[in-house]
């Protein structure tokens, strides 16, 4: 009834196609190599039109693009040397087994701190190669691990001390486009001479020395990097995020405090208005205080990334070679830093909270030309990073350290409860004051000749559980006190540095008068407090006058007593100096 096809052919749904018949292994291998270059085709042409449209995007949106992937390096960098000394302290880091245990002979306990030590050390160079390799505010955070020597090993602190002064410089082409951008006018407009080559370079900024066209003036210009406000945010939150995953890896790390820390003060340091003010509200503050030799440089002009100020000649006050070149003594120099220290933290309450080496320099001058007396004056830079303490805050931090004087073990758990909110109160001692408790505990601080120094891997054997409790202090204690403990670390290690070449027993009572000093402002602190609650207290007022006298007469006696013992060790100290003077006239 119907034709019959060809075999060849056959329908299906209507489609037509064609029966390979016995050549079929060459038809799919045919029809397969077909259908593989289409899709190849497609997919050549998707990649070419997503990467022409990436590319013109980039093109278009240049600055964006640059930033997305600028931060993505940056938050690699951190992320890769993160997971590298994570697992390094996972796979080779031994536990330290207490100090009463028998089975662990001496050599194999020197073996284990030993393997301790170069882990620390390997995790350290990691990880500074990384803050240098970002830059900005990685290096603000080495910079604030560096000053944290009673709480980190010391492997790790000695490494990040070297951010102090390893900061890469922007172009003079870069610094050119901030000035213009912030003040609408070029560095030829503003300033008749410019140095190309930067006086100093810091994490944030660098400074570079300049001649104002329209005044003639010399002054210094800080000039903020140009990425550092850009990637801040970006960075910050990496570091969170980064101490969150070591966190979740090892429960007892509990820092994320100090990237909570940066992410409150860099906002603050970024805008250079607010080292305007702090440096004029400094100078008003030791304005009534012409015994204390402080110079802060006049500030000229601001805006957020541009400082203007007087140029102040002078060097480092650690700068030892110096000192003795202008025959400048360094224990006054310590001296008159504690004092300044001192009165910002217990009168004024408006602390500077960077006082490392870099931002206190010492200006010679004849002796008997200032009213203060002395032949230098103590030059305070970097005005960024302030706190304002309360009025409460420095009667209890004052009262603390009265504590600490005495020895007084219920007074300090009570005081430390009160600062810290902990009642680990032993161990808020020891990182307040870094001196072991045995030597608070005998009532000996104001009159110990040991450096202020101890060794975690030490205290680690007696307390195997020490770095969980350090890290529960910081966590728990408020903000500002953190600051506050960070810049007497940064002090302690300025001192050491002022006394390195000193013979032992004037560097022993470099500390002892540090204690007497700090003594002297806490007792006028709590005196003054006393007063006012005494004369809040209701009584008739001859009661209230004798209360007065009995308090400013009180105190009084125990400064007398504090200046005696200061003098006298100044005269031990003199004694000690021609001893060394003498020995090395013999034996030269």
């Amino acid at each position: 009834m119907f034709a019959a096809r060809p075999a060849a052919t056959r329908t299906l749904c209507s489609r037509r196609y064609t029966w390979p018949g016995r050549n079929w292994r060459r038809f799919y291998s045919a029809e397969a190599e077909r259908s593989w270059r289409t899709r190849r085709w497609r997919q050549t042409a998707a990649v070419a039109a997503v990467s022409a449209g990436v590319c013109g995007y980039a093109i278009y949106n240049y600055d964006t693009a640059y930033l997305v992937a600028a931060s993505v390096y940056r938050s690699s960098v951190a992320a890769s040397a993160t997971c590298q000394i994570a697992w390094d302290y996972y796979r080779n880091f031994p536990e330290l087994p207490p100090e009463d245990d028998a089975s662990i002979s001496e050599g194999e306990r020197r073996a284990i701190l030993a393997t301790r030590s170069a882990v620390h050390l390997r995790a350290a160079e990691k990880v500074k190669r990384a803050l240098m390799k970002n830059g900005g505010v990685y290096i603000k955070l080495g910079q604030h691990v560096s000053a944290m020597q009673y709480v980190l090993p010391i492997e790790w602190c000695q490494t990040m001390q070297a951010l102090q002064d390893q900061n890469t410089a922007s172009s003079l082409e870069e610094i050119g486009r901030v000035i213009a951008a912030d003040t609408g006018q070029t560095i030829e407009e503003l300033f008749s001479a410019f140095d190309a080559e930067p006086i100093g370079v810091a994490s944030l900024a660098q400074v570079h020395r300049a001649e104002l066209r329209a005044t003639g003036e010399e002054v210094a210009v800080k000039v903020q990097h140009p990425m550092v406000r850009t990637y801040s945010d970006i960075d910050i939150a990496t570091v969170s995020v980064m101490f969150e995953f070591v966190h979740s890896v090892f429960p007892d790390f509990k820092f994320m405090w100090l990237s909570a820390e940066m992410k409150g003060s860099l906002p603050r340091e970024l805008d250079f208005r607010n080292d305007k003010s702090n440096a004029e509200q400094v100078q008003w503050n030791f304005s009534a205080h012409p015994e204390i030799p402080l110079a802060v440089p006049r500030m000229v002009q601001a805006t957020e990334r541009v400082l203007i100020m007087e140029y102040v000649h002078g060097r480092r006050c650690d700068d030892l070679t110096y000192l003795r070149k202008h025959a400048i003594d360094p224990a006054e120099v310590s001296r008159a830093i504690g004092q300044v220290f001192a009165e910002m933290t217990y009168v004024h309450g408006f602390l500077h909270c960077d006082p490392h080496p870099g931002n206190l320099f010492v200006r010679p001058r004849p002796r008997g030309s200032a009213p203060h007396g002395r032949n230098f004056d103590l030059l305070l830079l970097d005005h960024g990073l302030y706190r304002q303490l309360s009025s409460r805050f420095r009667y209890e931090y004052a009262e603390m350290w009265h504590a600490l004087m005495r020895g007084d073990q219920d007074r300090i758990k009570y005081w430390s409860r009160q600062l810290s909110g902990t009642d680990l109160y032993r161990l808020f001692a020891i990182i307040l004051t870094g001196q072991n408790w045995s030597t608070i505990e005998a009532k000996s601080l104001s009159r110990t000749t040991a450096a202020a120094q101890f060794n975690l891997d030490e205290l680690m054997e007696q307390q195997p559980d020490l770095f969980r409790k350090i890290t529960e202090v910081l966590s728990s204690v408020p903000p500002v006190l953190l600051l506050v403990l960070k810049t007497n670390d940064l002090l302690r290690m300025v001192d050491q540095r002022l006394f390195a070449d000193q013979p032992p027993l004037v560097q022993q009572h470099a500390q002892l008068r540090t204690w007497l000093q700090i003594s002297t402002y806490c007792l006028r602190t709590i005196r003054d407090a006393r007063a006012a609650d005494i004369g809040y207290t209701p009584s008739t007022t001859a009661a209230r006058v004798y209360r007065l006298a009995l308090n400013r007469l009180g105190f009084w006696f125990s400064n007398v007593a504090l200046s005696l013992y200061s003098w006298m060790l100044g005269v031990q100290d003199m004694f000690a100096r021609w001893q060394a003077l003498f020995r090395r006239v013999a034996t030269a």
